[in-house]
């Protein structure tokens, strides 16, 4: 199973090993570290009130919603609809007075 790619054959680099694939990775760092550093600020300006939002969106994305439980009547272990059907509660023995 002798596979040989052109690369290889003609000892050709890739594109990412040549003179334009590194020229393009060091301005791609550059303009990297230029748009952390100019909008980090404007990131942090904004973070209080991202946490504020989060709040009630963590809140209405985990309860999923509220009114979806059809009468809703209470959250008994009997009631709960994510409960497995398996779990059966334990019947008393006969005798058995508690």
């Amino acid at each position: 199973m002798g596979c040989k790619h052109d690369q290889h054959a003609t000892g050709t680099p890739g594109f990412w090993r040549s003179r334009s694939g590194i020229g393009f990775i060091v301005i791609g760092v550059v303009a990297g570290y230029f748009l952390i550093t100019e909008h980090l600020a404007h990131v942090i300006g904004i973070l209080p009130y991202i946490l504020l939002l989060a709040c009630p969106l963590m809140h209405m994305f985990m309860h999923h919603g509220h009114g979806r439980h059809g009468g809703h009547g209470g959250h008994d272990a009997e009631n709960h609809e994510h409960k497995n059907p398996e779990d059966k509660p334990e019947q008393p023995k006969k005798g058995d007075r508690s």
